[in-house]
């Protein structure tokens, strides 16, 4: 054999007993490492259950009413007096008229003859325990009509008994009537004289809504010993509730300077938000709700 190639022989040899080596020092390291079992995760404290999300409610204009406040009312105060609070125009919005129906205080609802929900709401609002009105529509100043059912200067007596009649058939729970609109025939002697025959006929009393310092349905009604009444203070002429909160607190004023108001509001949103948030607070002040047949005299 020639000497190169022992040469490479050896050398071969000689690499192959050092990667030998090499590998058997790996494997005995990586044999002598201590064994680490797997661990599961474990939370560092326990996580609530998932909840379902609350259902989406539908958007609405109208506030929910309150039927039970979380405070209970303060006690009135010493010198009680009586606020009527009349809530005109019913039987149009029914959400908003039943929120009034669900406050826990005396209320009186005076409702529209022929529209679309006089009947429902006049039956609710019997339900409910709540003053039932008819919404009486009459002839206004500068306008062609108060709606259905309207009574008009231009009527002979006898159409003026007719449709007063017939206004009252829509709401045969009413005790009493107010004038809607009204502006010119509440300032017209003659009609309001037809008007108050048919309603001492009746057995039922009339409550000016002023809505013309001209009116003569007070004093007509006086005259003829219909048991009637005045509105004081109308709540919304503005669909604000910061405003009809503080005519609110007019009435009180009012009340305590007569000891007795009656107040005229609408079935608006803003105006059953106003007297929700402060019904409590007129109660503290020495407030005593009523009905508006108990105001008429």
């Amino acid at each position: 054999m020639p000497a190169a190639m022992g040469r490479r022989l050896l050398f071969l040899a000689i690499a192959f007993l050092l990667a030998l080596f090499v590998a058997w020092a790996l494997f005995g390291q990586f044999y002598r490492m201590p064994h680490r079992p797997a661990v599961a995760y474990q939370p560092s404290s326990p996580q609530p259950a998932p909840t379902e999300a609350p259902p989406l409610r539908r958007a609405s204009s109208l506030p929910e009413a309150t039927t039970s406040p979380e405070a209970p009312a303060p006690a009135p105060a010493s010198g009680t007096i009586t606020v009527a609070i009349i809530i005109d125009d019913c039987g149009q919005w029914p959400v908003t008229e039943r929120g009034f129906l669900a406050l826990p205080i005396p209320l009186t609802l005076s409702i529209l003859p022929h529209v679309r929900y006089t009947a429902e709401i006049a039956n609710d609002a019997a339900a409910a325990g709540k003053g039932i009105m008819l919404h009486l529509p009459m002839q206004p100043l500068g306008r062609d009509t108060a709606g259905p059912g309207e009574i008009t200067t231009t009527m002979s007596d006898a159409q003026i008994a007719s449709q007063t009649e017939d206004d009252i058939a829509q709401v045969p729970a009413a005790e009493g009537m107010n004038n809607h609109e009204g502006s010119k025939a509440t300032a017209d002697a003659r009609v309001m004289k037809d008007v108050i025959a048919v309603a001492k006929a009746r057995d039922l009393f009339f409550i000016d809504s002023r809505t013309n310092a001209q009116s003569v349905a007070a004093q007509t009604a006086r005259d003829a010993g219909v048991p009637e009444s005045s509105r004081n203070v109308f709540l919304d002429d503005r669909a604000d509730q910061a405003f009809t909160e503080q005519a609110l607190e007019q009435t009180v004023e009012y009340a305590k300077r007569n000891g007795s108001a009656i107040a005229i509001g609408h079935p608006r949103p803003t105006t059953l938000a106003a007297l929700t948030a402060v019904y409590q607070k007129m109660q503290g002040e020495g407030v005593r709700f009523v009905l508006a047949s108990e105001l008429a005299r």
